[in-house]
């Protein structure tokens, strides 16, 4: 009988298919314990960029990352660095996965990719599993943890992990100012007159010195599971992008997803549905901030730019997602009105800055 589709699951999206033959006789020849049986294949929902596969056979499973499809940017996507990541972290801070093994045999997946533990649990999104009595001190409660991982996270002492060699903390921000403007003007499809505006403003303002700790940098509510009751994180995915770095912009990149009950209908409904910070009793980004502030004994005087940076930053991570789109290298139909999520968040992050 074939598996339940789990809260976090979908069948493949048309044209994301995977070779079920060739990856079954790639699992048998390079993992142990895969018993016998036919070779399910599930995938992901959340995310927009990389491809993420439940995969399972029996009673066993794991989970499958490679890169989006059609052409990526440079550097972007680096299952290899990804998996790496996850090896170092994992034994030290454990609701990172236990990856099991990286592969660039492009005739399995297409691509490079790996494959880790699966985790289970319960992802929050837009709303709480049926059954749930949601109330002001759950959701408290929740955002307490959400920020305490953080803390934790950016605790860590990472010299004394691997990602010392993958990692450059010198000239963090200034790099990743410029960086981002890049990626922008490569993936740029319309005009939108605000962003050289704010460009300039960031470029101004970036700030010279700063702190080193690992940064997830795609730290959001939907790439952390949790326990059944929600008391605890069991997970925490997405790791592509994690490096050395400034730990405000981890804290701001987190920021910029986090959405409260009165943000104006273009943030709650950027994506869809409104994520379930919007909830009573969750907390606001200026209490997340100050708690966050009092946990990890941080300066945050200067979280209005990381603020503004990270808007910027979701803006161009939607351009490119959008540009793949209009060059035909997705056919995914959620992609189709990015364009003016783009504007949009643009125009936002100018209107509530100091610019």
């Amino acid at each position: 009988m074939p598996h339940q589709i789990s809260q976090d699951t979908i069948p493949v999206r048309k044209g994301e298919e995977v070779n079920l033959p060739i990856l079954e006789q790639f699992l048998r020849e390079n993992i142990e314990n895969v018993p016998n049986g036919p070779l399910e294949i599930l995938q992901f929902s959340a995310g927009h960029s990389n491809l993420t596969y439940q995969i399972k056979v029996g009673d066993w499973e794991a989970v499958l990352r490679r890169p989006p499809l059609g052409p990526v940017a440079p550097k972007a996507h680096d299952m290899e660095r990804e998996c790496k990541i996850l090896s170092e972290l994992h034994p030290i801070f454990p609701v990172a996965p236990k990856p099991l093994l990286f592969s660039n045999k492009l005739e399995v997946v297409g691509s490079p990719f790996f494959i880790m533990e699966r985790k289970n649990g319960i992802v929050l999104d837009t709303s709480f599993p049926k059954g749930v009595r949601v109330t002001k001190e759950l959701c408290r409660q929740l955002s307490e943890v959400i920020v305490d991982r953080l803390v934790d996270l950016h605790s860590i002492d990472y010299q004394q992990t691997g990602l010392v060699e993958i990692s450059r903390p010198d000239g963090f921000m200034e790099r990743q100012v410029h960086g981002w403007i890049g990626r922008y003007e490569r993936a740029k499809t319309d005009e939108v007159a605000e962003v050289i505006t704010l460009m300039k403003w960031l470029v101004d303002h970036t700030p010279k010195k700063h702190e080193a700790a690992i940064i997830h940098y795609d730290y959001k509510l939907n790439n952390a599971m949790f326990n059944q009751d929600l008391t605890e994180m069991v997970g925490l995915f997405d790791w592509e992008m994690t490096t050395v770095g400034d730990p405000l912009v981890d804290l701001g990149a987190a920021m910029s997803y986090w959405i409260q009950a009165d943000d104006p209908d273009l943030l709650k409904k950027a994506f869809g549905r409104p994520p379930v910070t919007v909830f009573e009793g969750f907390l606001t980004r200026n209490e997340f901030i100050d708690l966050y502030a009092k946990k990890s004994g941080r300066d945050v005087t200067n979280i209005h730019f990381y603020l503004t940076f990270a808007y910027f930053k979701l803006a161009v991570i939607c351009q490119q997602i959008y540009y793949r789109y209009k060059k035909g290298q997705t056919n995914d139909s959620r992609f189709a009105q990015f364009n003016d999520l783009v504007k949009s968040l643009i125009k936002h992050d100018i209107s509530i800055s100091r610019i």
